[in-house]
């Protein structure tokens, strides 16, 4: 990643470090109060459900490539887990999944989840500019 998409994408790492933190501090630092959360359940909005989220999910998010769609929008393609589940026995196994997520004036406005990959993603980014 070049330097000035690193400083770009900082609030997309801080979000990855608080989401798998479960730092409900930091998580809430780095979003937009109107953020738009999304996954396999659906979609909504606002700071208190994702924080809910971050709390209750139990997920762990790890980058491992980064696609910028735009100025503002980056997918990240994610090995997920969910290493405190209870049916997710002692060392799971990673799920391949990718985000789409929208940064402006420095914070997270939008973390969409796409469980069918990165094409997905790419694809809802070209259709929703």
């Amino acid at each position: 990643m070049a330097e000035d998409e690193d400083a770009r994408w900082a609030p997309v790492r801080d979000w990855h470090a608080a989401v798998n933190g479960r730092d409900l501090t930091a998580a809430k630092a780095v979003v937009d109060p109107d953020i738009r959360i999304g996954g396999p359940r659906g979609s909504t909005r606002g700071v208190e459900v994702f924080l809910g989220w971050v709390r209750e999910s139990g997920i762990r998010l790890e980058p491992v490539a980064w696609h910028t769609v735009d100025d503002r929008r980056v997918v990240v393609e994610q090995d997920a887990t969910w290493p405190h589940r209870a049916d997710s026995g002692p060392d799971p196994a990673p799920t391949r999944t990718a985000t789409l997520f929208e940064v402006r004036h420095g914070l997270v406005t939008a973390a969409l989840r796409y469980d069918e990959g990165v094409e997905a993603a790419l694809e809802a980014a070209r259709h929703n500019p």
